[in-house]
């Protein structure tokens, strides 16, 4: 049977990718909400099937157009958040206007309307590790948010465990830990070390680079998401993740490596505040229950994929890309 799927944010990074997801591995028909803010782009959304694929331009925290949306669909997948640490550091406000607010319309339309929701979490909730930690998070893993970013993605969370257990709302919840991959602004991490690359510019890494993060390409974020919709259980949380435990500086030097440049043709700059020391998923309830499996297990093969991507793909991101540097030259960064 053909779903009708409203997709918050499906003009951002992830969202954009499940999008193209959808279209290549079901026959639903897609709405995508997005307010199109600096990190939704339109060309994200390019060469879709205008038949299987709806544009709204609005915001989340709307809750007439939001009630009319949800009333016309089937599921709700919400992508839609202010996502960029460096950001909410800045100007913690629109996190709460979008990531509270706006979380808090999209539910209360799916219990008016008794709609399935599934609601796009971050690993970022539960804080940070050590770096010779052995453990990692997990489903049980206590919230520890440590930036007005992952504070309030943290109560969005909340949120919808409340109006589950208060309202019966049909809600799952996915933390997810960083992804990669195409239609990434080239503000994040690995988008702007290629891009620097392509532009033969030296990439820039923050202080010592021994940050870890828990890699994911979106392709993989997307498949878990769908697996979710069509067979998690009401109420529970999923943790998604692939094994991608990688230090800032392993992966820039897999970058240079793939691009042909010197381990050492890069350069420190000033790390960021607060930075979180390392995240890592435990995605064993995922695998286990719903049988997900990721399809870039091999990180190496996912960055040259992405590599290939950004090269190919010149003329999605060379509109971000002065505006952003110029940004980090104000930071020191």
């Amino acid at each position: 049977m053909t779903r009708k799927i409203l997709v918050t944010g499906g003009a951002g990074f992830i969202g954009s990718n499940f999008v193209h997801y959808l279209v290549a591995n079901t026959d639903d028909v897609v709405t995508v909400l997005d307010k199109f803010t600096y990190a939704g782009n339109e060309a994200s959304l390019a060469g879709l099937p205008a038949d299987r694929v709806r544009v709204v331009r609005g915001d989340i925290c709307d809750a007439e157009l939001v009630n009319e949306l949800v009333e016309a669909t089937d599921v709700v997948v919400h992508y839609a958040a202010e996502s960029h640490n460096d950001n909410s550091l800045q100007n913690p406000r629109p996190f709460l206007d979008t990531n509270i607010v706006g979380t808090y319309t999209l539910l209360e339309a799916v219990r008016r309307h008794e709609k399935r929701y599934h609601h796009i979490s971050t690993d970022e909730v539960y804080g940070d590790l050590e770096l010779d930690d052995p453990q990692r998070f997990t489903e049980q893993t206590p919230y520890h948010p440590s930036s007005p970013y992952s504070s309030t993605k943290a109560g969005s969370d909340l949120l919808v465990r409340a109006w589950v257990r208060s309202f019966d709302v049909q809600a799952t919840i996915s933390n997810c830990s960083n992804n990669y991959g195409p239609r990434q602004h080239v503000e994040k991490f690995i988008p702007r070390q290629i891009t620097n690359v392509i532009d033969g510019q030296r990439p820039k890494l923050y202080g010592e680079g021994l940050n870890v993060r828990d890699w994911i390409h979106a392709d993989d974020h997307s498949s878990a998401v769908l697996r979710i919709v069509e067979a998690g259980l009401i109420g529970e949380t999923y943790l998604i993740g692939a094994d991608g435990e990688k230090n800032n500086l392993e992966v820039l030097r897999l970058i240079l490596q793939a691009m042909g440049q010197p381990a050492d043709a890069f350069e420190h700059v000033v790390d960021r505040p607060g930075h979180d020391l390392r995240y890592a998923i435990d995605s064993t309830k995922l695998r286990t229950e719903l049988g997900w499996q990721p399809s870039f297990p091999d990180f190496e093969r996912g960055i040259v994929a992405t590599i290939d991507w950004y090269r190919n793909n010149e003329a999605w991101w060379r509109p971000q890309k002065a505006a952003t540097e110029a940004k980090y030259r104000e930071q020191g960064q």
